[in-house]
């Protein structure tokens, strides 16, 4: 091998797809996102040494899928983005290997489906109220929260009423990334008059993910088990290139020889820049890679936050500086970052880099 990077991802092999991967997990009731995350760890993990291993010189810069002695080692990072709570079922997706760095940057809108139990019979006026809940709205984190209870801003993009019945209501919500959906529950009881809480949750979407594609934990072990034996079809159904997470992105093509700056922790400069391309059109309509949902946060019912004291992860930046992508000619993965400048430049910073991939 003498291509820069992993190489594109229709090339990988079983075990390099692992080592950079992502999966559109259906979360089961029950278990925690943490827990779910270290199940998919330890099972690649047992996996991963019988994997066809990537031969001659590593495309990642990181690791040539052994121990240090020659002997084939495992897959031991995972890492969801956006917890759910453990009666929360759906959309989570999990990253595999050095994917993990993305971890903290896909924290983008999400999508729920969720059950509204009304204390009281629905007042006449009950789709008018709940309308009135589109829009920024304040919310206080509940007191089993796990970060600091102070009034905060959230986003409620829709709130469609999907079935109602004489008690209660089936509600789709697309919201900011970190709303407490068992909060919006209770205040929309407190606004009909009626008190209510929260049923029944699913997510959804978690951009760029949906509900179409998702696998479960089954399909998983099974995709490991044929994989071992030779048969690679189901494991690449399952788990996909960690790329697939950036499509929602702003996208960016650099030279090998700018990614390989990169990966020795250089900007992204103009000279390097091949092609940018940014997505029309976006979940929610906000402007493409628009990091103002880019903070950390609990996703519907969760307790993690790790926004700062201004909700922002940009480090003062404008939080309507874009977030895109770069990737090589040949489709890999070279890093995150905030566009600084113009990608038709002929000098000059384009990209500040945040994450490296390579």
């Amino acid at each position: 091998m003498t291509g820069f990077g992993r190489g594109s991802p229709a090339d990988r092999t079983p075990r390099e797809l692992l080592e950079f991967g992502v999966i559109n997990l259906d979360k089961p009731p029950g278990p925690s996102a943490h827990q779910i995350s270290g199940w998919v760890r330890d099972l690649l993990d047992e996996s991963a040494a019988a994997l066809p291993a990537v031969e001659g010189v590593d495309r990642t810069g990181e690791t040539d899928g052994t121990d240090g002695d020659g002997n084939e080692s495992g897959i031991d990072r995972a890492a969801h983005a956006g917890t759910l709570d453990p009666k929360v079922t759906g959309c989570l997706p999990v990253l595999t290997g050095a994917a993990t760095r993305l971890s903290g940057t896909l924290l983008t809108p999400k999508e729920y489906v969720a059950v509204l139990e009304v204390h009281e019979r629905l007042p006449e006026d009950f789709e008018a109220v709940v309308g009135e809940f589109v829009g920024p709205i304040y919310q206080k984190p509940p007191r089993k929260s796990a970060v600091s209870r102070r009034l905060r801003m959230r986003e409620i993009y829709g709130l469609e009423v999907l079935d109602s019945e004489a008690r209660r209501a089936l509600l789709r919500i697309s919201c900011e990334s970190g709303t407490y959906v068992r909060k919006l529950c209770h205040d929309l009881g407190l606004a009909l008059g009626t008190g209510a809480h929260m049923g029944d949750l699913r997510r959804t979407r978690a951009r760029p993910f949906d509900d179409r594609d998702l696998v479960t934990l089954h399909d998983l072990t099974d995709a490991l088990a044929f994989a071992t034996a030779g048969e690679v079809e189901a494991l690449r159904e399952v788990v996909k290139p960690a790329e697939r997470a950036l499509v929602h992105l702003p996208h960016l093509v650099v030279a090998e020889s700018a990614a390989r700056e990169v990966a020795n922790g250089a900007p992204v400069y103009a000279p390097g820049v091949l092609d940018y391309e940014s997505p029309e059109r976006t979940l929610t309509g906000e402007k493409p890679g628009s990091g103002r949902h880019g903070g950390g946060g609990h996703d519907g019912d969760g307790n993690r936050n790790k926004r700062g004291s201004n909700d922002s992860t940009n480090g003062g930046r404008d939080d309507e500086t874009p977030l895109v992508a770069c990737y090589t000619p040949d489709g890999a993965a070279v890093c995150l970052g905030r566009l600084v400048g113009d990608p038709e430049a002929e000098h000059g910073t384009v990209v500040d880099t945040e994450r490296v991939l390579v």
